[in-house]
């Protein structure tokens, strides 16, 4: 069974990222992994840590001479941002380490902070953010991108494109062809396979980051290859 646990917070010394039940001899190809880790800090509207974080993967354990080898497999991603949170975040209990801190004492609606706070008894539920936080996801794209290699091995291809953002729609079906160009497409600044849907998405984008608000959206993911009946 593939498994895979993450581990970090988002501004500590970095993310790790574990997978086990990876075959041996599966061919490790870390410009892809490192693509998609780049793919993944895209995107229009997208928040400022984007051009703090350049992520690379480094690869601790279970990898050799680019393969795996059938041991478990652990990823590190640097996080650039610690060094302006050393202090404010210590691993250890030193000396003066208040006198840095960035207590988070209002909880932001809509996110884990009040949940995480109640449940732990946290008298700062910054405690909570670090690690309820889209920076983790970096290390979940990492351990995807080792399942992307392992899929390829039979041919699958997953892919995804996004069809909504907001009201704002696509009001058509998008084809396999269409889909594989997008995601190719580094450019694309919300990866819509219509370029004129595109352009009203990042109206609307552009739209709620004035309002100091949000936009809900809808992406669709396709698993090209798949086997019929795989599965139970």
């Amino acid at each position: 069974m593939l498994r895979f646990v993450t581990a970090g917070e988002s501004h500590g010394q970095a993310l790790i990222a574990w997978i086990s039940g990876l075959p041996a001899g599966l061919p490790v190809d870390f410009e892809l992994v490192n693509r998609e880790l780049h793919r993944r800090q895209l995107g229009y509207g997208r928040g400022g840590r984007q051009k703090i974080e350049k992520d690379r993967v480094e690869a601790l354990a279970g990898i050799r001479h680019g393969q795996t080898i059938g041991s478990p497999v652990a990823l590190r991603l640097e996080n650039r941002d610690w060094q302006n949170w050393e202090k404010a975040l210590p691993v250890e209990d030193t000396d003066g380490a208040q006198e840095f801190e960035r207590k988070l004492t209002a909880p932001r609606p809509g996110h884990a902070d009040l949940a995480g706070s109640l449940k732990f008894n946290f008298h700062d539920a910054r405690y909570v953010l670090e690690r309820a936080s889209a920076r983790e996801t970096a290390a979940r794209v990492a351990a995807g991108a080792l399942a992307k290699l392992l899929l390829g091995q039979f041919g699958i291809e997953v892919l995804s494109h996004v069809i909504a953002v907001g009201p704002v729609r696509l009001e058509r079906a998008a084809s396999w062809d269409e889909i594989r160009a997008i995601c190719a497409n580094l450019d694309s600044p919300l990866r819509c396979v219509d370029a004129a849907t595109e352009g009203l998405m990042k109206a609307e984008v552009d739209r709620v980051l004035r309002a100091g608000d949000s936009a809900g959206g809808i992406f669709e993911a396709v698993a090209h290859g798949v086997p019929p009946g795989l599965g139970s």
